[in-house]
């Protein structure tokens, strides 16, 4: 393995599945998942939808969007969401049936531009982050109810809005801004609205893209560049999981997903989903993460 660094030792980092020669191929995948039966769940960069089983031994390609796959989540009913570039939209998708439908493109006048990626609150609401436009900061993050009416949840710019995280208790929605190299939080108010924007922490020098929380409630960092994984605690401060530096077991990692401790990782620059023991002894930060 090529040299690593970070609070994770390296033989707590693995390949969990390499799609490079397999068929289907894994294709660049952005997105990740965890399916209620513990399989990993991935898109790719032609719409396909894919399902890895639990134990990482086979892929199956269930089904395909026709466009380019973003960030994905489940719903509470078993349906898979995802965010697809090339049509703007995000998708719902029968996992069981193999089909995907459109669910949604815009709310209240607003059209979605960058759809990113798919956040889903205790009551079933979708939150949608927009990153709106490469070099141009803009609105923001939607919000969808389970029958697609939806609102411009967020509208104040946003510096390529990424990925999202509900805070545990659901009271905030944390944001990865990914041009800003900054992560921040948006107040969920006891009406459901939003709230005036919160600073959580700047990552100099990082690009975040996925964000997660572990079963603590600790919060977690994909970051495109370079390809490393932070951690963040409730104070703000930002510490470097795993890094590993050549950027073959971490290839531009984006969005992360948890199976109890075990963090899994999408690789927009290659073909495979990464596995981090994140539950090693000496991990845990004091008790009371984010909340």
């Amino acid at each position: 393995m090529a040299p690593t660094t970070g609070l994770l030792d390296a033989s707590r980092a693995s390949v969990f599945f390499d799609g490079t020669v397999t068929d289907p191929q894994l294709d660049h995948p952005e997105g990740v998942a965890i399916a209620p039966d513990g399989s990993v769940w991935c898109g790719g960069e032609r719409g396909q939808i894919f399902r890895v089983d639990p134990d990482g031994t086979g892929v199956t390609e269930v089904a395909s969007t026709g466009g380019f796959c973003l960030g994905l989540a489940f719903g509470p009913g078993g349906d898979l969401y995802v965010c697809d570039l090339k049509h703007a939209a995000v998708f719902r998708v029968d996992t069981q049936a193999g089909r995907a439908e459109r669910f949604a493109d815009g709310a209240g006048g607003h059209p979605l531009r960058i759809p990113n990626y798919p956040a889903f609150d205790a009551d079933g609401r979708l939150y949608v982050s927009d990153s709106h436009q490469f070099d141009r900061p803009g609105p923001g993050v939607f919000r969808f109810d389970p029958d697609g009416r939806g609102e411009l949840w967020y509208g104040g710019d946003v510096t390529f809005a990424n990925g999202l995280a509900l805070a545990p208790d659901g009271r905030h929605l944390y944001v990865a801004e990914t041009f800003a190299n900054r992560v921040f939080r948006i107040p969920v108010r006891d009406d459901g609205t939003a709230g005036d924007r919160e600073e959580v922490a700047a990552t100099p020098g990082a690009w975040p893209d996925g964000l997660a929380f572990d079963v603590d409630g600790n919060l977690y960092v994909g970051c495109y560049e370079p390809s490393q994984v932070l951690r963040i605690d409730s104070q703000g401060r930002v510490e470097v999981l795993f890094r590993e530096l050549s950027a073959h077991l971490l290839a531009h990692p984006t969005n992360l997903a948890f199976r109890g401790t075990t963090m899994f990782t999408a690789n927009l620059g290659r073909w495979h989903l990464t596995r981090l023991e994140v539950g090693a002894e000496g991990l845990a930060l004091p008790p009371g993460g984010w909340r």
